[in-house]
């Protein structure tokens, strides 16, 4: 199977938004908050509560994003050097991370995760420079709000940092182990995280993936690349056009 193969096979497995497809993952979920309840009872007061309640204004519900605005946000051919052209979105045939490891369980599950739980709205799009790459792509997914896009990034850095060795079957292309590792990200959008799946070893040696997540207000930006491509200008034209096509604002740090 060649580089363009293995490339798209492993895209059509959904590794380009696979660390932020499950933000509902028990291990991951916070400390419930304290109660502010307490057990002493009030003394009874004299005075009748006022029995006309206070009005509270509504507070404005935001347009749900849709598929299509997203698209038009995404990086288009004359965004990018001559050369690159736009590659079909493939189906899923059956790639999947294992790990017997029991810290590798988060980034297992979002690996394998065909959906984005809690994404509204999803556009992607790949593009490759050629046969043998650079090979580029990039996801935006409407989150409903810049919480929600937070709260996403947050639970993909730690799955990613708890997670340092697993197995990745290609179905056609065999069984290799795989290092997951934490790299420098672009600095693009907010919280900003990437990690690189490399195989070390076995018949898919040399095979690699570099993702990189960052929050652009309540969309979330993904972006998949393989050894070949530069991930630092890519993901800082992806982010710069979606925050202004988009109108996100810059929001967390």
């Amino acid at each position: 199977m060649n580089k363009r193969s293995l490339f798209s096979t492993a895209l059509a497995a959904g590794l380009a938004l696979v660390l932020v497809a499950c933000s509902g993952d028990s291990d991951d979920a916070g400390s419930p908050a304290p109660s502010t309840s307490t057990s002493s009872t009030p003394p009874p007061s004299s005075t009748p509560a006022p029995s006309t309640p206070a009005s509270t204004p509504s507070a404005p519900v935001a347009k749900p994003r849709t598929a299509a605005e997203l698209t038009k946000a995404l990086l288009a051919l004359a965004d990018l050097p001559p050369g690159f052209q736009i590659e079909p979105n493939e189906e899923d045939d059956g790639t999947k991370l294992t790990s017997k490891d029991p810290k590798c369980a988060s980034v297992v599950r979002l690996f394998n995760a065909k959906t984005a739980p809690g994404s509204k709205a999803e556009a992607m799009r790949v593009f490759s420079g050629g046969q043998e790459g650079p090979y580029v792509q990039e996801s935006l997914d409407a989150m409903g709000t810049p919480a929600a896009t937070a709260t996403l990034l947050a639970t993909t850095r730690k799955a990613i940092e708890s997670c340092r060795k697993a197995s990745i079957t290609i179905p056609g292309a065999g069984t290799s182990p795989v290092s997951v590792t934490e790299v420098a990200p672009p600095k693009a959008g907010t919280s900003p995280v990437a990690a690189r799946f490399a195989a070390t070893s076995g018949p898919l040696e040399g095979f690699e993936i570099t993702f990189v997540f960052a929050g652009l207000g309540d969309v979330v930006l993904s972006m998949a690349f393989d050894s070949s491509a530069d991930i630092e200008e890519p993901t800082i034209d992806a982010a710069a056009k979606a925050t202004k096509v988009l109108g996100t604002t810059k929001t967390g740090t």
